[in-house]
């Protein structure tokens, strides 16, 4: 879901370069930047530009959007995805995903996963052989449905993330969170709302995804 994959490359040591692998917590707007790929099948080509904006959230290949995304204007056309965004002094900084066109062709916006997310899923392929996702336990409603018991129940919007259910010995459950139940008759008690993780706000299933994909597993 985050457009990024590990493959063992089967050749000498003495033939492999590594590069210098940055930080993209401290990136700032309008810091140069350089993209490396392979546009249209012509090999080792090289952009540059600035960093344009940060945070920008762009849908991932598996339907999911994958937030805190590097915005450039180096051009990056079909071909550079999985290439190397560097900052001024070559150390890696983002890898290059997805443009914005609608002419498909590079117009200046494009995005870069950033290489701190990269460190972090990379590392965990490697070592588990896939992504370890922490989890709370908990399943929640669609927004849409919460949207609607908001309607049936004549209430305002209700901000935040509903709790459907809670499994049982999950970090939710030795929490004390508390799943949406319905009695005998059909009433309907809403279990608890998840407004915030951490000081983000959660108006939103997606965010609570987010906010949870970002912790460490334990």
């Amino acid at each position: 879901e985050k457009d990024l994959a590990v493959l063992k490359v089967d050749a000498p040591q003495s033939k492999l370069r590594p590069v210098e692998v940055g930080s993209s917590a401290d990136l700032l707007v309008g810091q140069s930047v350089v993209a490396i790929g392979n546009p249209f099948g012509l090999d080792n080509t090289l952009t540059t530009g600035v960093v344009s904006a940060l945070g920008r959230e762009v849908m991932g290949v598996g339907g999911r959007p994958i937030t805190g995304m590097v915005q450039t204007d180096a051009a990056i056309n079909p071909g550079n995805s999985g290439g190397p965004l560097l900052d001024s002094s070559g150390r890696l900084i983002g890898v290059n995903t997805a443009i914005f066109s609608p002419s498909g062709a590079s117009v200046g916006i494009g995005f870069a996963i950033p290489v701190d997310i990269v460190r972090r899923i990379v590392n965990q392929i490697i070592r588990y052989g896939h992504v370890q996702r922490p989890s709370l336990g908990v399943q929640v409603a669609d927004d849409q449905i919460l949207r609607s018991i908001s309607e049936d129940l004549g209430m305002r919007q209700l901000e935040g993330v509903l709790v459907m259910r809670v499994a049982e010995a999950s970090p939710a459950a030795q929490a004390g969170m508390r799943g949406t139940t319905r009695d005998r008759s059909g009433n309907l008690s809403l279990g608890d709302i998840i407004v915030s993780v951490q000081g983000l706000p959660t108006r939103q299933v997606e965010d609570l995804l987010s906010a949870v994909e970002d912790r460490h597993v334990g």
